[in-house]
């Protein structure tokens, strides 16, 4: 099991709400919501620099696998702050490396892996990660030590 990251280890953050909805009956933040949070804060990120067009882009992300680690419970209200990085750029998948903080602290709630594959809209085959898209994407690749 890899080790436990910590705020400095991530390149992006993004702030996020929890809500009333996001617990569950037993006082804290139902686990389906911390996958939610992770589509949020990634897809929010790409819409940004453009690397996502929802109403009008041919090609599209869809979700591949997700993984998640949980450390210590979540809840509404609290503000949330993601951090992510990409672990590995390949031909038309990314993998996303994802911590979730409450704001302001250096240990993440919860941690876990995002995996996007780029599709094309329509026919829903995977589609190559242009150079343009990988100039972008590599600013928050982690370079292996």
């Amino acid at each position: 099991m890899a080790a436990r990251r910590t705020r400095a280890d991530y390149a992006i953050f993004r702030s996020l709400q929890t809500r009333w909805a996001d617990n569950d009956i037993f006082g804290h933040m139902n686990n389906v919501v911390h996958y939610q949070l992770f589509d949020t804060a990634i897809n929010g990120w790409l819409l940004e620099v453009g690397l996502l067009d929802i109403d009008h882009g041919s090609n599209v992300f869809f979700v591949g696998e997700t993984t998640c680690r949980y450390f210590a419970q979540l809840r509404y209200p609290q503000e949330i702050e993601a951090g992510f990085r990409l672990s590995r750029l390949g031909r038309s998948s990314l993998t996303y490396e994802i911590g979730l903080f409450v704001k302001g602290e250096e240990m993440p709630a919860a941690e876990g892996e995002f995996t996007h594959i780029q599709v094309d809209r329509t026919a829903h085959h995977s589609v190559a990660i242009s150079d343009d898209q990988r100039t972008i994407l590599e600013q928050i690749l982690v370079k292996p030590a």
